[in-house]
């Protein structure tokens, strides 16, 4: 079974050093069955080094759509305010290995 774009995420900043959780959540009202990112932007919530850094998850073709999603955000100036890192990671497999690109739109 191949690992999600959060799962990833997860991983990738852990081993890096960082307390992560995921803070999206699952709403059972209409549209039936979707997941809400916590603000609307964010999947996966990462603190250390200093930071709190919020990411939004996606395939790496996803991520310009993400990047306008966030910019167009209600939450992100009071985010930026804060002092909260935000980024964006796209995923891809590459030579059969996980490959991320992090855009930083904070």
């Amino acid at each position: 079974m191949s690992l999600t774009p959060t799962q990833l995420s997860l991983r990738a900043y852990r081993e890096l050093g960082y307390v992560c959780d995921v803070v999206e959540r699952w709403v059972s009202q209409p549209p039936p069955g979707h997941r809400r990112d916590l603000f609307g932007i964010i999947d996966v919530l990462a603190v250390g080094d200093g930071e709190t850094v919020a990411i939004q998850c996606s395939s790496d073709s996803g991520v310009s759509s993400r990047c306008r999603k966030i910019a167009d955000a209600e939450a992100t100036p009071f985010l930026r305010e804060a002092g909260w890192r935000i980024v964006v990671h796209g995923w891809r497999k590459q030579g059969g290995r996980w490959v991320m690109r992090e855009v930083d739109v904070s």
